[in-house]
């Protein structure tokens, strides 16, 4: 996002909990989300988990499946499933450091959105932190393709995203969003945006173990022309915003808010990593900066 204001880092004021289903696993699940010092970053921890470390701490290599959601895993074997729309929340809200306990395999879908997750995290507020953002800055363009899939980062005095998708079907079509990535237009224009999926897949993906909880609460489905949910959509172009929360979710995994432009064309979680780990590899195409506060302007 944007740099904010005072370029310092953010936790919580108070824990915040809440409880649901995962939507691969179907699985019931609590969590709670609670202050942490600076340099903490983001740390997930599977309570259920007693064993062997349960702690996974989020950077760009622990991603080890990114084909329906973003699973991260520790050296333990320890992972955590659909972990991207919380993600999202806390870059776009410049959450730097939290410890996330979850008793089980995957985060809970709740509605489909980051809508849940921002307002779990609004009440339970916002610490200022005395030591200054780490910003990753995109100095060279790098480059990533999968098919008739790819993505880029451009270097960028803040953190703009354009993403396009196009779908052969009359529900979906092609559909652009190109906007500046920073917590107002995430509010206004992103968080809401519920992930989707095709009626004639649910039968083929719980074959596979997959969307066993997946339901018309936290997902649009579409059956050839129509949306099943007696609602519609929330929104215009609700299926590209959505991909776009998907994609601020995934590179956020880095630990760090972007100053670059990202752009995506078809780009999904596996290509989305595939990215952060070729920007990772290229350490001549980015820096961290700290960036000092703005001065007010006099006369």
């Amino acid at each position: 996002m944007p740099p904010r204001p005072d370029h310092r880092e953010r936790t919580l004021i108070a824990p915040a909990i809440c409880a649901g289903v995962g939507v691969h696993t179907g699985q019931r699940v609590r969590l709670a989300i609670r202050p942490a010092p600076t340099g903490t970053g983001i740390v997930f921890v599977r309570t259920d988990v007693t064993d062997r470390d349960n702690r996974i701490v989020v950077s760009g290599d622990v991603v080890v499946d990114a084909r329906l959601n973003t699973m991260i895993e520790n050296a333990a074997g320890v992972q955590l499933s659909t972990i991207e729309h919380l993600m999202a929340a806390f870059c776009a809200l410049g959450v730097s450091n939290v410890i996330v306990e979850v008793d089980g395999p995957e985060l809970p879908i709740l509605d489909g959105s980051a809508l849940p997750f921002v307002q779990l995290l609004d009440r339970a507020g916002f610490r200022r932190q005395e030591a200054p953002v780490r910003y990753i800055e995109i100095l060279e363009p790098i480059h990533v393709t999968d098919g008739d899939k790819h993505a880029a980062l451009y270097p960028c005095d803040r953190y703009e995203m354009r993403f396009e998708i196009d779908f052969d079907n009359p529900v979906i079509g092609n559909q652009v969003i190109d906007f500046v990535v920073d917590e107002q237009t995430f509010r206004d224009e992103i968080m809401a945006a519920r992930t989707f999926g095709f009626a004639h897949e649910v039968e083929a993906l719980r074959q596979a173990g997959l969307a066993r909880g997946g339901s018309l609460e936290n997902a649009v489905v579409i059956d050839g022309d129509d949306i099943l949910n007696p609602g519609g959509l929330r929104m215009e172009r609700e299926f590209v915003r959505h991909k776009a929360l998907d994609a601020i979710g995934d590179l956020y995994v880095m630990g760090a808010p972007l100053l670059g432009r990202y752009e995506g064309y078809k780009a999904g979680h596996a290509v989305n990593n595939l990215l952060v780990r070729a920007l990772l590899a290229a350490p001549h195409a980015w820096r961290e900066v700290v960036l000092e506060p703005q001065l007010a302007q006099v006369g």
